[in-house]
């Protein structure tokens, strides 16, 4: 009981300090947006930085107008976690007033998920038991981008545990999808997709253990790009799952358009990264040309073999591919390792503790993420009634997707985890021969069976993060762009019309509603191999560029304020 009180009076207590931080900030901060701060939201992040080395833009008005556009962002969705605007907006001292003016972010806001360690700040990603643990110093991404002229000025919301397509704590409350309040923006970054999406930032920061900043940019209408191991930084910042490397987290930009992600990551590999940090890898931005000639192949994963895509979800990738075919790109299925077996092995590994790390710190009477605390009830069931269970589902319900999934949701021996390490290298080295032999540029597949999900949702969902995951087992770069929006008409699913295959299945189509869905974005995932982010890129802009040109742009959302 004393614990709960505690856990109560402490999300209060943090509640309250966001909203005297808001609160207590200049007038100005609380003005409406003028004319020429609306216009300067609108500008890409290359012509701001321009701006302030040139001397046209005082970085100071630039934090202003993202500051009080973030604010509004914040009021819509509860996407906040810490904000040090005023420590940006600060005399004479602000990060603002003494950024790097020449620096290749000079003056840009940018915006970090929770888990990002800045000095003089909590990074509590939604434990009560965490508030107050301040972080002693900058990680190495802050100092970077400090470095490089950037301007942190605010932190963003997150799933407790962080292991969610949702993003709700008990210390920070539920963020709401911009586009509607009844779908979840995704997670774990789903509080840095919600303040992008409505354009209270343009560049953030976020990470991926399965799908944690590409989720989050499907269901909310943004840009991602998922690094592979080693390529982006990451020491210096807090994790629910300390030492877990078999499907490690990569920390990976986000963007409100492409052009800014490209622009965001040229920035960051400008300053030499491997010298801020020790993981990452001395690789130089290499500049890739698909317009040279050479022809472009596509592989295409429609069906993961667990849940079929959504009618929304793959009404967007039929986009994709028609447009790549009616310019003569080579666009054909790809037959690859079963993706199932990657996810069985992938939650193995991601759960090989029994869900013990990232559910150790929540108190008695604190609120656990719903499809977290179906996991551990799965942990908690004796091995002999786990098998009786599976071969229920194998023999009797005839469904070996989820007896599957079952039978292998236990802790593991030192002995079973590194037999499971010795499987992932096997299985990456099966994908590694097999696009060899296909010669694929490019994997084409949906981000998520479905679009947004509502909020409860990851009860039923935890299960279904299939399309993003695999790229996590295998370490290839991936990344989402928004293509299109759900339609009520064209992406309904009429009674009778679908038969589950498996419970897996099942449990996430009973959250397809294109009706209640409709305006949601929806978009597609592009897949390179490791270390393929210039690629992965010039593939999104290959896309885009094509869809500009066919008249279907996609639409980035324009709040009213």
């Amino acid at each position: 009981m004393l614990s709960f009180l505690g856990h109560r009076r402490t999300c209060a207590a943090k509640q309250k300090e966001r909203d005297e931080r808001i609160r207590s900030l200049p007038p100005e901060f609380h003005a409406p947006l003028s004319l020429d701060e609306e216009r300067l939201l609108a500008r890409p992040v290359s012509e701001i930085v321009a701006g302030v080395q040139g001397g046209t833009l005082a970085a100071p008005h630039v934090l202003l107008a993202y500051g009080k556009k973030a604010l509004k962002a914040h009021a819509a969705t509860n996407c906040l976690t810490e904000v040090f605007i005023a420590r940006a907006w600060h005399e004479p001292d602000g990060w603002a007033r003494t950024c790097n003016t020449q620096g290749p972010l000079a003056g840009m806001p940018v915006s970090f998920k929770d888990t990002v360690g800045v000095a003089g700040e909590d990074a509590c990603i939604g434990y009560s038991a965490w508030v107050g643990k301040t972080v002693q110093k900058d990680a190495a991404i802050v100092r970077l981008l400090k470095d490089a002229g950037a301007v942190p000025f605010v932190k963003t919301n997150v799933p407790i545990t962080l292991l969610s397509f949702e993003s709700a704590n008990d210390v920070f409350g539920t963020t709401t999808n911009p586009h509607s309040k009844a779908y979840s923006p995704g997670g774990s970054t789903g509080g840095e997709a919600a303040l992008l999406a409505y354009g209270g930032s343009r560049i953030g920061i976020g990470t991926d253990v399965a799908g944690s900043v590409r989720a989050p940019a499907h269901f909310s209408g943004v840009y991602s790009v998922k690094a592979s191991m080693h390529r982006f930084l990451r020491t210096g910042n807090v994790t629910s799952m300390p030492g877990q490397e078999g499907i490690p987290a990569t920390y990976s930009p986000m963007a409100r358009t492409l052009e800014d992600l490209e622009t965001f990551w040229k920035a960051i590999f400008a300053m030499k990264p491997w010298e801020y940090d020790h993981s990452v890898l001395p690789i130089p931005w290499r500049e890739v040309d698909l317009a040279s000639g050479k022809p472009i192949r596509w592989g295409v994963l429609w069906d993961d073999g667990v849940i079929a895509p959504s009618p929304a979800c793959r009404r967007a990738l039929e986009i994709v591919v028609s447009e790549l075919k009616s310019r003569g790109h080579e666009v054909v299925p790809i037959d690859a390792p079963s993706p199932y077996e990657g996810l069985k092995l992938g939650s193995q590994l991601i759960w090989a503790e029994g869900a013990k790390l990232c559910t150790r710190p929540i108190r008695w009477g604190e609120t656990n993420d719903p499809g977290v605390q179906q996991a551990q009830i799965m942990f908690a069931m004796p091995r002999f009634l786990k098998g009786i269970y599976a071969w229920y589902l194998r023999h009797i319900r005839k469904d070996e997707v989820y007896a599957g999934l079952v039978e292998c949701c236990t802790e593991k021996t030192t002995e079973e985890y590194l037999g499971l390490i010795a499987q992932r290298e096997a299985y990456r080295d099966r994908w590694f021969q097999a696009l060899r032999a296909d010669a694929f540029d490019f994997i084409l597949t949906v981000p998520n069976a479905l679009p947004a999900t509502p909020h409860g949702g990851m009860k039923d969902g935890f299960k279904g993060s299939g399309y993003t995951f695999l790229w996590n087992i295998l370490d290839y770069t991936a990344g989402v762009l928004p293509v299109t929006h759900v339609d009520k008409e064209q992406d309904a699913l009429g009674p009778g019309e679908f038969k589950p295959r498996n419970a897996v299945e099942r449990d996430i189509y009973k959250m397809y509603d294109a009706q209640k869905m409709h305006g949601l974005p929806v978009g597609v995932q592009v897949v390179g191999k490791r270390l393929e982010e210039e690629k992965v890129l010039e593939g999104m802009k290959l896309i885009e560029g094509l869809l500009r040109d066919a008249g279907k742009a996609y639409t980035l959302l324009d709040p009213v304020d």
